[in-house]
């Protein structure tokens, strides 16, 4: 009879799981309703200006971001009235606004425990005059938080913060990649197959034995500029953030392989001393 009445009862639905449980759980931002194209799409205008490159007209904006021409006039004026852009009429194009400045500035005082990596890559740096950086992803890029290497005159200083470089094809990238979980990797790397045709399957090779590097040795390689060598590790916080520390320097032919030796275990121990001193 229970049985009977069992079968005859409606089947109760399953709870189903909110998306900020789904966040909390898994770790990845997820939201069930749909974000604003057009707020994405003006923030892909934004991540176009570079250092070295203060003014953009809506025809280099629309080439760099692959947005419609009439699309992007749309949004530039927006962003000129919102104050993120500013009309240069002298050279007919776009320059950011000091409210980048400050966004920039709430972002970088919202992270402490730079403050607390920077002496000791510091004093890495100092020690061997050597470059020593720690970097995050946005996008596709690799962007420097800090980066820490000596002058002409032997004064340390803060070097290339905000400088950005490739993460496919470099060690600090590499590492990040290595870092990521294997669902979030196979997205990242989907995106990266779609931007190269031809060389992808070299670079997927690098990539994967970058990856078996550092799950054997805890460091990979990538000499991405001529002359110049970098050994780079994961970094994990513990916020669960990702971030990647590297340590570049210059090398004669024939004296890679010995400075690898040499500063692989000095890298190693900064991403373990940072960590420790995180905690």
């Amino acid at each position: 009879m229970k049985l009977l009445e069992a079968l005859a009862s409606p089947t109760k639905a399953l709870p189903v799981e909110s998306t900020r449980t789904q966040t909390k759980r898994s770790g990845t931002f997820t939201r069930s309703t749909s974000g604003s194209q057009s707020l994405e799409r003006g923030l892909q205008l934004l991540r176009s200006f570079r250092v070295g490159v203060p003014v953009l007209g809506n025809a280099e904006l629309a080439e760099r971001t692959g947005l419609p021409r009439p699309t992007v006039s749309r949004l530039t004026r927006s962003l000129v009235e919102a104050g993120f852009l500013a009309y240069d009429h002298e050279s007919r194009g776009y320059r950011l606004t000091v409210a980048v400045l400050s966004l920039a500035q709430a972002f970088r005082y919202n992270l402490p425990g730079i403050d607390i990596a920077l002496p000791l890559m510091k004093k890495v740096a100092e020690g061997e005059k050597i470059n020593v950086g720690l970097a995050v992803a946005d996008q596709l890029e690799m962007v420097y938080l800090e980066s820490v290497r000596e002058s002409r005159r032997g004064v340390f200083r803060r070097a290339e913060q905000g400088s950005r470089f490739p993460m496919e094809l470099t060690a600090g990238g590499r590492a990040y990649l290595a870092g990521l979980s294997a669902a979030h990797r196979d997205i990242v790397m989907k995106t990266l197959a779609a931007r190269h045709e031809s060389d992808w399957a070299k670079i997927r090779r690098e990539i994967d034995e970058a990856g078996r590097e550092i799950e054997s040795d805890g460091y990979c390689i990538a000499s991405w500029q001529p002359g110049l060598t970098v050994i780079a590790a994961p970094l994990v916080a513990p916020d669960r953030s990702l971030y990647s520390v590297s340590i570049g320097f210059h090398s004669a032919a024939g004296q890679q392989q010995e400075l690898v030796r040499r500063y692989a275990p000095m890298l190693r121990r900064l991403v373990d001393d940072i960590q420790a001193s995180w905690a």
